[in-house]
């Protein structure tokens, strides 16, 4: 009994060794000089433009940060995988940066659906998703230790600006056109919730699938009901399609997007005929003619290093790795999940050369700010049209 007793002690103590030495084992992704960062955008799909643009901001301050000596003594490294703006294979690009990369965090991953159908194989090896590309609800609900958003959504977006353009125009008949996925719906959800504050619904409701390219049935339903506003849940293409269509009908409502519509490549594609669009937006489009030196001085930066100029998704991608940084920064040099979760829910973010709201995290807000603002394309080039609003209620 003695000698089993002895022996099984002995087993004990070997097991107990390699478990203690691996709880004191770096976390997945921080090495002695270096953190692991990934990011899944649409490179070769529908909004590759915001895709390239996302990942050209975040691998503009990835250097500048590295250069000047990285985070707590740690450079980043950042792996960027393509989605084409697929949910299957956002999966397997999770998969692959989470299992075989060994990722520390995921940073400005890119779509709705895409982020939906990665968060559970990020989360079942305990990484966060920060700062995605996407003004979802489902970016920061349901509760998740692990979800740091940082975009007002597109249904406080709409829920705001809806009623407010409305009413600024005199509008009576508000139609939608919108994409058949989550996106999309957000986008009507929250219109719809602010026609309710004004006694209103929506006079007609059409949609189409991801990576329709003709829109003249959903055009014409609008247009033969009477449509004066017309909100839409589209992105790139469509909200081209949509526009140049109705131009060319000679429909002529007054168009909102929410801030998936606010880029450069809309007018860069769309020509003339999308002067007079509305969208909401947060940080404003950087010109390299900026009336502000500091945004000037940054667009002529950002066009030397990569040889384009700059958009409202590049900035969107430098800041999310910038405000990642100040996290690790202040998580200090022993960097894990929880010593960056227990820093991040103590941050706040004032407003920035790019005009951002101010932003804040604690342990149980987990979206950084639900303010916008409107803006409209005027002779190709964006233009603030508000100050930042709440949504109503």
């Amino acid at each position: 009994m003695k000698l089993t007793l002895s022996f099984l002690a002995a087993a004990l103590a070997l097991a107990a060794g390699p478990l203690q030495a691996q709880s004191k084992a770096p976390p997945q992704g921080v090495a002695k000089n270096e953190i692991v960062i990934g990011s899944i955008q649409d490179l070769s799909g529908p909004i590759a433009g915001f895709g390239k643009q996302v990942r050209n901001g975040m691998l503009l301050r990835v250097d500048e940060i590295n250069e000047q000596g990285g985070i707590n003594g740690r450079k980043l490294k950042l792996i960027v995988e393509d989605s084409a703006y697929d949910p299957k294979k956002a999966v397997l690009a999770a998969q692959k940066l989470v299992n075989q990369d060994k990722i520390f965090i995921m940073v400005g991953h890119i779509g709705t659906a895409q982020n939906n159908a990665a968060m559970p194989v990020q989360f079942e090896k305990n990484v966060i998703n920060f700062y995605p590309i996407t003004a979802a609800r489902e970016m920061y609900e349901p509760y998740n230790r692990l979800k740091y958003a940082f975009a007002a959504t597109y249904f406080d977006q709409m829920r705001g600006a809806v009623p407010k353009l409305v009413k600024d125009k005199g509008s009576k008949r508000v139609c939608t056109m919108y994409q058949d996925d989550e996106f999309g719906l957000e986008v009507v959800r929250g219109a719809e919730a602010g026609l309710k504050t004004m006694g209103m619904e929506f006079t007609e409701k059409t949609s189409y699938k991801r990576g329709a390219t003709d829109f003249s049935s959903q055009v014409a339903r609008m247009k033969a009901a009477g449509c004066d506003f017309v909100v839409l849940g589209t992105i790139i293409r469509e909200t081209i399609g949509a526009i140049a269509e109705s131009r060319k009908t000679g429909f002529s409502p007054t168009f909102l997007g929410s801030s998936a519509s606010y880029t450069d490549l809309i007018h860069k594609l769309g020509g003339k005929a999308m002067d007079g669009l509305y969208a909401t937006m947060t940080v404003a489009n950087p010109y390299l003619d900026d009336a502000s030196k500091a945004v000037s001085f940054w667009a002529s930066k950002y066009k030397t290093r990569l040889s384009e100029d700059p958009t409202v998704f590049s900035v969107y991608g430098y800041g999310a790795i910038d405000a990642f940084a100040a996290g690790a920064a202040k998580a200090g040099a022993n960097l894990s999940t929880d010593s960056f979760i227990k820093a991040m829910d103590t941050m706040s973010f004032e407003p920035d050369m790019f005009g951002s709201a101010r932003a804040s995290f604690t342990p149980t807000k987990r979206l950084g700010s639900n303010l916008s603002r409107l803006s409209q394309l005027q002779d190709a080039r964006w233009k603030v049209m508000s100050e930042y609003f709440e949504p109503q209620q």
